[in-house]
């Protein structure tokens, strides 16, 4: 599989159908721990906007903001991935 990943062409991942799945996995992490985004904007002592953005794919995370995303909401970034991955298998992405 990573081979023929590697064959692909490298596009804005932003408009990606694996960045949107990746956005509902992080939307379902944080609705699963029963957190509202303005609780989650709290804890990261951002505002519910940033939230609302990161949550809409307006803006970008990192993988140091997604870690600590994932660490606010009680998950880790290795259970994050897998989620993720077990999502993008189901879509046959």
């Amino acid at each position: 599989m990573p081979e023929l990943l590697a064959r692909r062409a490298v596009e804005k991942s932003i408009y990606s159908p694996e960045y949107e799945v990746l956005l509902e996995v992080l939307r379902t992490l944080r609705i699963e721990s029963g957190v509202t985004q303005v609780e989650l904007a709290a804890r990261l002592k951002q505002s519910q906007s940033y939230v609302s953005k990161v949550e809409r794919g307006d803006r970008r995370l990192d993988l140091v903001q997604l870690r600590t995303i994932c660490l606010t909401l009680g998950s880790t970034l290795p259970e994050f991935v897998e989620a993720f991955e077990q999502r993008l298998k189901e879509r046959g992405l």
